[in-house]
């Protein structure tokens, strides 16, 4: 059994979902989203920190997937994207947790088939996939899309050096 975090980062609104990986069964432990509330760059990064680091500490999942920065056409938000980024990364690891990062369009194509798919598309498949019901948070479904993308994927990346073994667990090569 493989426990995945997946993560969708944003400065206000970061998204994340456990899934539960066993044989080829996929199932939904728990998703949601952290609200950051602080009026600053500085206090949002560190809540998405804090609670990353809860989240981790209470379901100790063991490969994380993220979502990859893309270009927006504002600059200010791709950076803010990249530091929200930049702080889930960090509280994952500091818990030794190997990162594999998707590009959006990665995502989609593994949850929905295309890599153009809208966020309502990624929604009704998420609910399919893992048999839920009732009406899914956008970002929380985009981060169990991120997980999905990695159960799927996670096979064909051993034999390609970018997870490499060590103790039953898995960690991106060359790094500690």
């Amino acid at each position: 059994m493989i426990r995945i975090l997946g993560i969708d980062p944003g400065s206000q609104l970061t998204g994340y979902g456990i899934i539960e990986l066993q044989s080829n069964r996929l199932s939904c432990i728990t998703s949601g989203h952290i609200r950051t509330k602080a009026a600053d760059l500085a206090g949002r990064l560190q809540q998405i920190f804090t609670a990353l680091d809860n989240i981790v500490t209470e379901y100790t999942p063991h490969e994380v997937a993220v979502e990859s920065v893309f270009v927006y056409r504002n600059v200010d938000s791709a950076l803010k994207l990249g530091q929200a980024r930049g702080a889930a990364i960090t509280s994952v690891a500091m818990h030794s947790l190997p990162v594999i990062e998707y590009a959006p369009s990665e995502i989609k194509k593994a949850v929905v088939g295309r890599g153009n798919a809208t966020k309502p598309q990624v929604q009704h498949m998420i609910k399919a996939i893992l048999n839920l019901q009732g009406k899914q948070q956008a970002d929380a479904a985009d981060a169990l899309a991120v997980a999905i993308c990695h159960a799927n994927s996670r096979n064909a990346l051993r034999p390609t050096g970018r997870l490499a073994g060590r103790g039953g667990r898995w960690r991106l090569k060359g790094i500690s």
